[in-house]
């Protein structure tokens, strides 16, 4: 699967993709496809304090995945402090990490702030898209998001993951409408599509997407 693919995974993409529930579970995937393996999840989500990969922190310790998030994340601090215990996955190549980059353009400027480390690492970003949500509702919105996170970051995108969804409302339905607008996407900007995601009471049964990651719910959210 992508997320054994390289030492780092790193999930961006806009508000409400689902950047934060992919990136547990693609710990808790790790975790159980690699039992013995030393695992971090880093949970770089500057900006908004709800819906964080750091709140299902419980879960993952007990799978012994070791959960690192910036201090003053979720404040109006301007400039969160990245934990030394961050740059483990960098020096101790026994580690593999995934990075939640939350916050849009100013969670990838972060993102930037650590190019040398990464660009020295074997890693992956992939944009987390969920079209129905704003400003990622049609391929050209996809394209223009792809780009000012790209420039924010100073990285490529190397894939997309289709995140279509709308909470317990989601249909297969919905999920194969945005697997085909992705793709549409991928035709201006370059970029593949490399997997969808959905939850596994959706009952998605095929995609379009080169692999399918079927995830279990692990942030709730409050109405």
């Amino acid at each position: 699967m992508f997320y054994n693919d390289h030492r780092l995974s790193i999930v961006i993409g806009a508000y409400g993709s689902g950047k934060s529930e992919i990136s547990v579970n693609m710990s808790l995937a790790q975790r159980r496809d690699n039992p013995v393996s030393r695992l971090l999840i880093a949970d770089m989500d500057i900006v908004n304090p709800f819906y964080r990969s750091a709140d299902c922190a419980p879960e993952l310790e007990k799978n012994n995945i070791k959960v690192i998030s910036p201090m003053y994340a979720g404040s109006n601090v301007d400039a969160p402090v990245l934990p030394a215990e961050m740059y483990v996955v960098f020096d101790n190549s026994e580690y593999t990490g995934v990075f939640d980059i939350g916050g849009e353009d100013m969670g990838a400027t972060v993102l930037g702030s650590l190019r040398h480390r990464i660009e020295s690492t074997d890693h992956a970003i992939y944009m987390a898209v969920n079209t129905l949500r704003p400003f990622t509702s049609d391929p050209q919105q996809i394209a223009v998001m792809t780009a000012e996170l790209q420039a924010a970051s100073g990285f490529p995108i190397d894939g997309y993951l289709n995140n279509t969804n709308l909470l317990e409302e989601t249909t297969p339905e919905m999920v194969r409408e945005g697997e085909q607008m992705i793709l549409e996407a991928s035709k201006l900007t370059g970029i593949p599509l490399v997997a969808t995601c959905a939850m596994k009471e959706v009952g998605v049964k095929e995609c379009l997407a080169p692999e399918f990651f079927e995830m279990t719910r692990q942030i709730f959210y409050s109405y």
